[in-house]
């Protein structure tokens, strides 16, 4: 049974997508089959692997409100076992939608529960706030994922996200766990990159990752290209690491070091 990882932190330019698209591809790298979920009506990651967001008519929002089955958005990406359920700015309407919805919480987890069995992981692309939506997805997950950046105020709001998955867990969804903190856009020249990393480590101590992502120009440029990091430029700094960050996961999870040679 495949296991369910949510994206998320409510500050934007944390590196949520990228870490999202890149780890998700990155896990392929290790023979796993992967479903990622755009489920931010910015729709950066449906566009980050090449599908226009504007013209999605199969996406997320459709199957929210019973239009159009689950299995039938599925989309194959460029990357072998590699598969996407992309978004648009549809998905607006669905948080509104959903206020006056009973079990409004769990609606996300009834769709894509029955999906676990056909994938090794589901990466969930939260919106970067901690309304109906993120909450749908961190009900539907078995844990989640905070991307955090090697930048001043990196802790800013973080204790609202800590609050809201302790709601979560209380009143929803009891075995949600902390996956893991991936520390982002490190820059080695600034002596506040390494104080940012030494704090996460105090903070949360052996859930932050060992694998920092850099700042790195070629991650930044293949969201325009509507590529991952891996199929941009496989030998990027960037690339790498996301490389890296995908195996410690996998190790977490009992997954073996055999990378495919694919």
């Amino acid at each position: 049974m495949g296991k369910i990882i949510s994206v998320a932190n409510q500050k934007g330019g944390v590196g949520k997508t990228t870490t999202a698209i890149n780890t998700a591809v990155s896990m392929s790298s290790y023979c796993q089959s992967v479903l990622i979920i755009d489920f931010d009506p910015q729709s950066n990651t449906t566009s980050g692997f090449g599908f226009d967001k504007n013209e999605s008519k199969e996406n997320i929002y459709k199957s929210m409100v019973g239009e159009i089955p689950v299995e039938e958005i599925i989309k194959p990406t460029e990357v072998d076992w590699v598969d996407i359920i992309p978004s648009n700015i549809d998905l607006i309407g669905a948080e509104v939608e959903l206020v006056n919805m009973e079990s409004r919480e769990i609606m996300l987890k009834n769709i894509i529960n029955p999906l676990r069995d056909s994938y090794d992981f589901i990466f969930i692309d939260c919106p970067p706030s901690l309304g109906l939506l993120t909450v749908n997805a961190l009900v539907a997950s078995d844990s989640i994922l905070i991307p955090i950046q090697c930048e001043y105020y990196a802790l800013e709001g973080m204790a609202q996200l800590l609050r809201t998955i302790n709601r979560i867990r209380q009143n929803f969804n009891k075995d949600l766990a902390l996956e893991g903190v991936a520390l982002t856009m490190y820059d080695s020249r600034l002596n506040l990159s390494d104080q940012v990393v030494s704090e996460m480590r105090k903070f949360f101590g052996d859930k932050v990752y060992k694998t920092v992502i850099p700042r790195n120009v070629r991650l930044a440029e293949a969201p325009s290209f509507g590529k991952p990091a891996l199929l941009y430029d496989k030998t990027s700094r960037g690339t790498l690491a996301y490389i890296e960050l995908a195996k410690e996961l996998l190790e977490k999870n009992g997954g073996g070091n055999e990378k495919s040679s694919r």
